[in-house]
């Protein structure tokens, strides 16, 4: 089975954008002749190509290029492959210096020509269209006008590392966009043009959840009131499903000694991603980027019958990882994060029902978000791996028939699981249809036995158990950031910091207003009262920015008549309504996450 990447690199569309990134580099050097071209590949959406440009691009630049393009793609060239040797391409491309490394490259069988390490020597190609040559692998369409003009789209230019190291040239890179349509083109215009309503630094800033501040550090995260009352409030749904679903809960410490990150391998694979050690009593200890050590060490603390199994552990565990300052992100990349980690341990004959549990459960959890459209990846074993192969079979054959008995929708990664198991990524999608990996359940045959980890079976003699990794959540930074964005902001009333806005119309109503907030809050919800003198206008135009669910405006009627007037955020009006009645009805909206 194919999986979507491979799907995608054979399909039309990937010809168009490749080909159209070949034509945006022929109208910038036909721009810029000194350019130093870099690479250009097609990506999912779209298409860029790198540059080293004489001066920074403008707009008006992007303008001008992109009208130059359009005048390439009508005037119907072809795209031409030919094969040469590596002295040819040399003298080819003899002044462009990113080039000339990448033919090294394909000389010693490293890289190919996007700059990707390969594992067999391939052949040197070059692509011509018009007056512009470019090393490339392929595949082109075979002429310029199944490109449709109408359908393309410069989107915008970054600063991009050559080969991703900050210690090389910074290049320029230019996005842009390729379909088959005007339409399709609209279409994703209009999902980009939404994504930046959504982005969630914005509304973050906005509705005062969080901030980044730069005397703390980049990547830390400052959780403000509002932001932590809905951390709250997923912790607390989280911990309750945990226990309610046999699983036991751990804490373990921020910092470990340099041997235990020696034995999980940490150091051996993962060190440039730790933070430095400090010096304790002549110990280096580590900050902790896992707690999977830690939950080793819970379950060796005792010895273990077949009888014990399976074990649950689960975590709300804060771990830091050093990334660079580039891929920070507000709350999607940050460098400490609390990571809502379980680790499961069993026996090889309990596997088969632990995945479909483990499964099941994280489904149940993505879905009470609101996450309807889920999709999973099944990671089978690469090249390099541990682990004996019966045990890699009986994993991935779990795997993929708990996927099957579940009913959703999975694509299978031949090769693409991590050297110590497989596994399966849970992607959902979010309001516009971008795909968000949130839940993975990883098989690891590598710390069972780094660890020693055993348990007496029947025959009263030491076994190894399997053991199985699964962050549902992901992290609770990056997952609040995807709800943010789901959501733009609108949190479902269950999830919402407030529920309910008390608004009275004059200073005479807000005894009354109080009143109706004491009565709110005791039966459990969250409330603001509006009783500073404004006008009533202002007071709802804020609760609207706010989002906040129900707005209860309160006048003469409402306090002759024990009611509220109910107006929700997005426009509805029922009217008047008894306030018992409306606590019924919110609390059905709450208890039904709807």
């Amino acid at each position: 089975m194919a999986d979507k990447k491979e799907l995608y690199e054979a399909s039309e569309l990937y010809r168009i954008r490749h080909s159209t990134s070949h034509i945006m580099a022929q109208a910038v050097v036909e721009k810029f002749p000194e350019a130093k071209v870099a690479i250009g590949p097609a990506i999912e959406d779209g298409f860029y190509y790198d540059f080293d440009l004489p001066r920074p691009l403008t707009p008006e630049d992007l303008e001008s290029i992109e009208k130059r393009m359009r005048g390439i793609i009508q005037s119907k060239v072809d795209f031409q492959r030919k094969v040469v040797s590596a002295e040819e391409a040399r003298m080819i491309f003899h002044d462009q210096p990113f080039k000339l490394e990448l033919i090294a490259g394909l000389e010693g069988g490293e890289m190919d020509d996007d700059g990707n390490p390969v594992t067999e020597k391939p052949e040197i190609s070059l692509y011509s269209q018009g007056t512009f040559t470019d090393l490339c692998r392929g595949p082109h369409v075979d002429i310029s006008t199944r490109i449709n003009p109408a359908a393309i789209k410069l989107l915008s230019v970054a600063g991009a590392y050559w080969r991703g190291d900050e210690k090389r040239p910074m290049l320029q890179r230019i996005y842009g966009t390729a379909w088959k349509t005007p339409d399709e083109l609209k279409d994703y215009l209009w999902r980009m043009e939404e994504a930046k309503k959504r982005d969630h630094r914005k509304i973050g800033h906005d509705l005062d959840l969080f901030s980044v501040v730069e005397e703390v550090g980049a990547g830390l995260i400052l959780w403000h009131p509002k932001g932590g009352k809905i951390r709250k409030i997923i912790e607390n749904f989280w911990s309750e499903e945990h226990e309610a679903n046999g699983y036991d809960f751990v804490y373990t410490p921020h910092i470990g000694k340099a041997q235990l990150w020696e034995t999980s391998g940490h150091l051996g694979f993962y060190k440039e991603n730790m933070y430095s050690p400090v010096d304790i009593e002549g110990q280096q200890y580590f900050l902790k980027p896992m707690n999977c050590p830690f939950h080793v060490y819970i379950y060796k603390n005792s010895l273990r019958s077949y009888r014990d199994l399976p074990l649950r552990y689960a975590e709300e565990g804060t771990v830091y990882r050093y990334e660079r300052s580039g891929v920070l992100h507000g709350l999607m990349r940050v460098r400490g994060f609390t990571q809502d980690d379980a680790h499961h341990f069993c026996r090889p004959d309990q596997m088969p029902a632990e995945i479909d549990f483990v499964l099941n459960f994280s489904l149940h959890i993505l879905r009470s978000f609101g996450f309807s459209a889920i999709q999973a990846y099944l990671s089978t074993k690469p090249e390099k791996s541990v682990g004996l192969p019966e045990q890699w079979l009986a994993a991935e054959e779990a795997l993929e028939e708990s996927l099957k008995r579940t009913g959703v929708d999975y694509e299978v990664d031949r090769g693409g699981g991590a050297f110590y198991g497989p596994k399966i990524d849970l992607k959902v999608k979010d309001a516009i249809g971008r795909e968000w990996q949130l839940s993975t359940i990883q098989f690891d045959f590598n710390l069972p036995e780094r660890f020693d980890l055993t348990y007496i079976g029947e025959d009263g003699q030491p076994h190894r158990p399997y053991m199985v990794h699964r962050a549902l959540l992901g992290s609770l930074e990056r997952f609040f950031g995807v709800l943010i964005e789901h959501y733009a902001g609108a949190f479902p009333a269950w999830l919402s910091p407030i529920q309910a806005a008390l608004i009275p119309i004059a200073d005479r109503h807000v005894d009354y207003a109080r009143n109706v907030a004491d009565q709110l809050r005791k039966a459990g919800l969250r409330v603001m009262l509006y009783d500073r003198s404004e006008r009533m206008n202002a007071k709802i135009r804020d609760a609207q920015n706010q989002k906040i669910p129900y707005m209860l405006i309160i006048g003469d009627k409402e306090m002759e008549n024990d009611q509220v007037a109910l107006r929700l955020r997005n426009g509805e009006n029922p009217g008047p309504i008894p306030v018992s009645v409306f606590i019924d009805r919110a609390k059905d909206d709450i208890s039904s996450k709807s």
